[in-house]
């Protein structure tokens, strides 16, 4: 018999997880708040139902939450028709919706204090495409024993996990750290190739070259989607990050003027487009 996970949140990036665990042979307790998705889910193979307690319940140790930020945790977990309204016991909540560091502790330990559930954090990185052809990486962190148990269900969606202690919002930093860095390269091509566009340098070559010697690195070798990334979405979802890592920074005195930079040329390069809070 098939284990059963539960999976709360159907979205952009959560459906094609959802997919790849059932894919992997696990049955997966689907819910989200948007009834729209659940004709194409169930055609998926995924088991949707109509209450969170329903997914606590079928759920045999844990419920993946994909859900967008804190609040909608809070409510999912704590709510009045939340996970806890089914009274688990040992089940884990796996947290994969991008929170700061500060913010996931204080989410684990609310859990800790006021449940019976434990809670483990698991960030990815890798995505919309990542989530559908199964090679996010996952940064997880909290108790190693139950990381450990549930390497099968990260197996099924990335193909890499990686392990960052026990305090739940440690996997929170590892990805703000990945996308800091992501920033600061990206500004380094765009700005390499703004000086080779001087001496009419073809484009394509000088990312050849990049590719082949030391400039490389992730974003000139996947240049042609980056210049494609537009404010409303990818890019305004970096500078979040970069910002975030910036005030950890400031809260750490942690001197980070490569990312305040970069976040700077980011929200240049934006122009008109740049998201209306920032």
């Amino acid at each position: 018999m098939s284990k059963k996970i539960g999976f709360v949140g159907l979205g952009a990036m959560g459906f094609p997880m959802a997919v790849n665990l059932t894919k992997a042979g696990f049955e997966v307790i689907g819910y989200d708040a948007f009834k729209g998705v659940y004709e194409k889910a169930s055609n998926a193979g995924i088991t949707m139902v109509e209450t969170l307690k329903e997914v606590a319940e079928q759920a045999d140790e844990a419920i993946i939450s994909m859900v967008r930020d804190y609040d909608q945790n809070i409510d999912i977990i704590f709510g009045e028709s939340g996970l806890l309204s089914a009274q688990p016991k040992d089940k884990t909540v796996i947290v994969m919706s991008t929170l700061d560091p500060d913010t996931m502790n204080e989410l684990g330990k609310k859990v800790e204090e006021e449940s019976d559930l434990d809670l483990i954090s698991a960030s990815v990185s890798g995505g919309v495409l990542g989530a559908q052809d199964a090679t996010l990486s996952i940064m997880t962190s909290g108790p190693e024993k139950i990381v450990e148990s549930l390497k099968d269900y990260f197996d099924a969606i990335g193909s890499t996990t990686l392990y960052y202690g026990n305090e739940p919002g440690n996997s929170e930093a590892a990805k703000l750290i990945n996308n800091m860095i992501l920033g600061i390269n990206i500004n380094a091509v765009a700005e390499g190739l703004k000086l080779a566009k001087q001496y009419d340098l073809p484009e394509e070559e000088i990312l050849n070259l990049l590719k082949v010697s030391t400039g490389d690195s992730w974003v000139a070798r996947n240049w042609s989607d980056i210049s494609e990334w537009t404010a409303d979405k990818t890019l305004s979802v970096l500078l979040t990050d970069l910002k975030a890592s910036y005030h950890e920074g400031l809260k750490h005195q942690v001197p980070l003027p490569f990312n305040a930079l970069s976040s700077s040329q980011l929200l240049d390069s934006m122009g008109e487009n740049k998201p209306k809070d920032q």
